[in-house]
C-alpha cells in the first residue's frame, strides 16, 4: 500500500537520486541506472520522510528493535533519521554505524555508537543491489553478540540483493523499488 509520504519519497528519489547513463556500481556491476540515495536521505525533506517511513515499516513488520544501523556511509543518515523519528514517537530505537574496517587505534571497534551486546537490530541500507553491504553489517552485528531482525532498505534495485539476503534467512523490506523510481523519472 502506498501512502502520500511513500509517494513523495519515490518522487524525491526520482528527482534527486536517480540518473541514467553508464555507471559502475559499488558491487562492480555495470548499470544504465544509478541511484545515489544519499542525495535524498541527507536532504532535510528526505530525512523527514525516511525516518517515519522506516520506523513504520519496522513496526509494521513486527520487528522489535533496540537499534538500527548498517555499513557506513549509506546507512548512516537512514539509521539516524529512524532513531530521531522513534524518539519523537516515544518508542526510542538507538542508531549505530558499522565501519568498513575496525579502527586501528583506541578501542579498535567495528561498530560505533550506542550499540550493546545482545541488541536486537534492524540492519539498514540506502540501496540494495547484491546485498553485500547489508551482509557485512549483519556479520559485524552477529560477531558483536547481536541478533538481526531483518534488513530495511530505502531502495531495492531489484537486481537479486533481496533474494540473496532472504536466501541467508533475513527478511527484507524496502521503502521504494527501482521500477517505481524509473517510472517517475522525466
Amino acid at each position: 500500500m502506498t501512502t502520500p509520504s511513500s509517494d513523495r519519497l519515490v518522487a524525491l528519489l526520482a528527482e534527486r537520486s536517480a540518473r541514467r547513463g553508464d555507471f559502475t556500481l559499488a558491487s562492480g556491476r555495470r548499470s544504465s541506472l544509478y541511484i545515489d540515495a544519499r542525495l535524498t536521505t541527507m536532504h532535510p525533506d528526505g530525512l523527514a520522510l525516511v525516518g517515519p517511513l522506516g520506523l513504520a515499516a519496522i513496526e509494521g513488520a513486527g520487528w522489535r528493535a533496540d537499534a538500527v544501523g548498517g555499513l557506513t556511509l549509506g546507512a548512516d543518515p537512514v539509521s539516524y533519521a529512524i532513531a530521531y523519528a522513534s524518539a519523537i514517537a516515544g518508542r526510542p530505537v538507538r542508531a549505530f554505524t558499522v565501519r568498513k574496517e575496525a579502527k586501528q587505534h583506541g578501542t579498535g571497534r567495528l561498530i560505533e555508537g550506542p550499540y550493546r551486546e545482545g541488541d536486537r537490530v534492524v540492519v539498514v541500507e540506502d540501496v540494495i543491489t547484491t546485498g553485500g553491504s547489508a551482509l557485512k553489517a549483519v556479520e559485524a552485528v552477529r560477531a558483536a553478540g547481536g541478533t538481526v531482525a531483518g534488513v530495511l532498505a530505502v531502495v531495492d534495485r531489484e537486481e537479486g540483493g533481496r533474494e540473496a539476503l532472504e536466501g541467508a534467512g533475513l527478511p527484507v523490506l524496502a521503502l521504494a523499488r527501482a521500477a517505481e523510481i524509473v517510472a517517475r523519472m522525466g
